[in-house]
């Protein structure tokens, strides 16, 4: 089911989820849920807050993005993308690896026209659980990396507006107090 993406000015955005303790049939459908939502959407990363849902819990799938802009093992081997894509990470711990910090070009659904640069450690080891509660070990590079990121910040209730330099929120400054008003004007009470 598709769910309803929150906006820059809900609250749950800057709300750290909570550890999810049940590897349920409510969480395998609250994931599939976000998957869609992220395809419809047309986004490559989807957290719970996003949808409402204060929970350590975000999907991926970087499958359309060229293999030569990213780097990963999934557990020590590197399986075809088709098997893990789309991916679920449940309560992942995100541990930056030595080298480069690079800086891209970032946007999120809860951002509509919104974008900026944001520096990015340019490989991430991520510990988490599957649906079913089995653990992982994802070491990532590359776009792949820039992408967990962005999704486990929002799992801890940041925005990658929090990464962007002083100049360059000045400049989005209108855009993003005009989105904020109209996401308060649009859950007032009617």
């Amino acid at each position: 089911m598709h769910l309803r993406v929150t906006k820059y000015g809900e609250p749950v955005l800057r709300q750290p989820g909570e550890r999810v303790e049940r590897f349920d049939e409510d969480l395998r459908t609250l994931v599939s849920d976000m998957v869609e939502t992220m395809y419809v959407e047309e986004g490559v990363g989807l957290a719970a807050q996003q949808v409402d849902q204060p929970l350590m819990v975000c999907v991926v799938d970087i499958s359309h993005i060229p293999e030569e802009e990213f780097d990963y093992q999934l557990d020590g081997l590197r399986q075809p993308l088709d098997l893990i894509m789309p991916m679920a990470l449940v309560n992942p711990v995100v541990t930056p690896l030595p080298g480069k910090t690079l800086v891209a070009e970032e946007g999120c659904l809860s951002f509509p026209q919104i974008r900026g640069d944001v520096p990015r450690a340019e490989a991430v080891e991520v510990a988490y659980r599957d649906v079913r509660g089995a653990a992982h070990t994802l070491v990532c590079s590359g776009w792949f990396a820039r992408v967990v990121q962005h999704e486990v910040d929002h799992l801890n209730g940041r925005l990658f507006i929090d990464h962007m330099d002083k100049r360059q929120l000045r400049m989005l400054d209108a855009k993003l107090k005009r989105l904020k008003q109209e996401t308060r004007k649009a859950l007032a009470p009617q």
